[in-house]
């Protein structure tokens, strides 16, 4: 799917903790995109025929090894030279602790979501999970 860049279907998770921080995650080197960078995401592909609500249920459980209630957010569309996406993005609130998917993700950690623009213009950031947080923060916040 990726190799051809064919359009598909994904989930974004934003898991916040009680205090409102945001949980990132550092991907693994062998991600077939973005390795190696920051999400502020959790979530993926959709397997065919999946509902997007079970997607990011299964994703969570998946990546951060939790279960937690999803609030359906926006429908969101991301288009670059890696990938086609139509999404929807979904908040989720946990404390943790997350069981990370090792070939998935390095180590992750809460950061005030505010504070992500400025580290990210020193670290290397998924685009996509980048736009879907500032779309979260011009809704929301």
């Amino acid at each position: 799917m990726r190799a051809r860049r064919l359009p598909h279907r994904s989930t974004y998770i934003l898991v916040f903790d009680r205090r409102g921080d945001l949980f990132i995650h550092l991907r693994t080197p062998s991600k077939d995109v973005y390795p190696s960078h920051w999400d502020t995401c959790a979530g993926g592909v959709l397997l065919a025929g999946e509902e997007f609500a079970a997607g990011a249920a299964r994703e969570l459980a998946e990546e951060l090894g939790v279960e937690a209630p999803l609030d359906e957010l926006f429908p969101f569309r991301w288009t670059d030279e890696h990938t086609d996406v139509h999404g929807m993005v979904y908040r989720a609130r946990h404390d943790g602790p997350f069981r990370l998917q090792p070939d998935e993700v390095v180590r992750g950690e809460f950061v005030s979501p505010r504070s992500v623009r400025e580290r990210a213009a020193h670290e290397p950031f998924c685009p996509d999970g980048l736009a879907v947080l500032f779309e979260y923060q011009r809704r929301v916040t």
